[in-house]
């Protein structure tokens, strides 16, 4: 890559640090590079074309170009604003796990985002080594994701042979692992992806929340697998802004529910004949679970208007 005309070369972001990115080319070569121009913006799992650095100038390689994205996996900010996270991702792994203790409304927001955004959502209950997983306040949280037609894998991060399943699941998939701090995410990064080298942390005595160890979204490659997204940890999580009648999407089991429902439009909120409060009310679909599905609603609606979250 020599030569003050050095021709652009195709390449892939594996680690994000605002407009500065590390890429990876189709030799296997990795390099710091830069954003080129102030419009230009990309995130983890990106696809773009770079110009490589000047030997004789000593500057670092440009991303010019960002190709056109199968899959965006993206935040609402304390703004209302629209936040990429990552591209191209096929699947989303929720990790959860006994302690800290898991906030559910955060899980379900997250698995929630994956289905608006045309990803997979499964949820891997971590750390099943533990005491606690047998408790059965926690036992009946996890179970709510099973009966919902979600795919669950228990596991420990520290067990070979727990975390095979979960490597076998990642075969050919670009996956991101996303959950609360403290539920062992980079463990489990580093078990599938020893390169990985993530830094660990216990959990904080005085609080018993996780610690924040992951700084930046980075993407490492499973030896004989797929790919694997590290996202630092959460205290919270909402997707982005959508219609309310879009938001049953994110609800496996209310959207196999709504056909069955009275009016085409209906929210499952107060509407007459409606076929989801039934199957509440009749003990057939997670209180919890709703009430989830109620509070995005809400969410959604106490977002700023559109012309607002510009700005």
């Amino acid at each position: 890559m020599s030569g003050a005309a050095a021709a652009e070369l195709p390449a892939r972001v594996i680690e994000s640090f605002g407009r500065r990115v590390t890429v990876s080319t189709a030799d296997g070569a990795t390099f710091p590079a830069e954003l080129f121009g102030k419009r230009l913006t990309c995130v983890c799992g990106d696809e773009v074309t770079i110009r490589p650095p000047s030997q004789a100038s000593g500057d670092v390689a440009k991303v010019v170009t960002v190709a056109p994205r199968r899959t965006t996996f993206s935040r609402t900010d304390s703004r209302g604003r629209t936040e990429a996270l990552a591209a191209n991702l096929s699947l989303l792994a929720v990790i959860v796990a006994p302690e800290p203790v898991p906030d559910p409304y955060i899980a379900d927001r997250y698995l929630a985002g994956a289905a608006l955004a045309g990803i997979t959502g499964i949820v891997v209950v971590n750390k099943s080594d533990l005491p606690d997983t047998a408790d059965e306040q926690f036992r009946a949280f996890t179970g709510e994701y099973e009966a919902a037609g979600y795919e669950v894998l228990h596991l420990s991060a520290r067990t070979t042979e727990t975390v095979a399943p979960l490597q076998a699941r990642l075969n050919g998939q670009v996956a991101m692992f996303v959950g609360q701090s403290g539920m062992g995410k980079s463990t489990l990064t580093n078990a599938l992806a020893p390169a990985s080298s993530r830094p660990t942390r216990t959990i904080s005595e005085s609080t018993g929340e996780g610690r924040h160890t992951t700084v930046s979204t980075a993407l490492f490659r499973i030896p004989g697998s797929g790919e694997l997204i590290d996202s630092p940890g959460v205290r919270d999580y909402a997707p982005p802004p959508v219609q309310e009648s879009q938001v049953q999407v994110g609800w496996p089991e209310i959207l196999a529910l709504a056909h069955e429902c009275r009016f085409n439009n209906c929210l499952h909120l107060r509407e007459p004949g409606c076929a989801v409060t039934k199957a509440v009310a009749d003990s057939k679909l997670s209180p919890r679970r709703y009430e989830s599905y109620k509070r995005l609603i809400n969410i959604m609606r106490g977002l700023p208007p559109e012309y607002e979250r510009r700005r």
